[in-house]
């Protein structure tokens, strides 16, 4: 079963006869008989957008950078022409922020 034969075409797939037990081939052919179809992983197997290429600690550096800059007094559209950015990015990153930290500081205090 774990020799499954893999084709080549525009991504790899695997032949379902060759993988999948006769009885549960048979259900699945019930709703998709000669068509492709996609089994994605479960959840709590995938990673994160950019965990593996590290662009969303990039990403997290350069929002925190991004706060830090608004809360010594540089102003929305700065930053936006800073960090090539609209401004309503700008805006939704420092909020967002802002939000999260004052959740942090209630759950502190409670």
């Amino acid at each position: 079963m774990n020799n499954a034969k893999k084709t080549e075409t525009k991504s790899k797939y695997i032949k379902a006869d060759s993988l999948l037990p006769k009885e549960l081939l048979k259900e699945i052919q019930k709703y998709a008989q000669g068509q492709l179809i996609y089994i994605p992983k479960e959840k709590c197997d995938r990673k994160k957008w950019g965990v593996n290429s590290g662009g969303r600690k990039l990403i997290n550096e350069r929002n925190n950078e991004i706060c830090r800059h608004f809360r010594d007094g540089t102003s929305v559209e700065v930053l936006a022409d800073r960090y090539f950015l609209s401004a309503e990015s700008i805006k939704r990153i420092v909020y967002k922020r802002k939000n999260r930290d004052n959740k942090i500081k209630e759950i502190r205090y409670i």
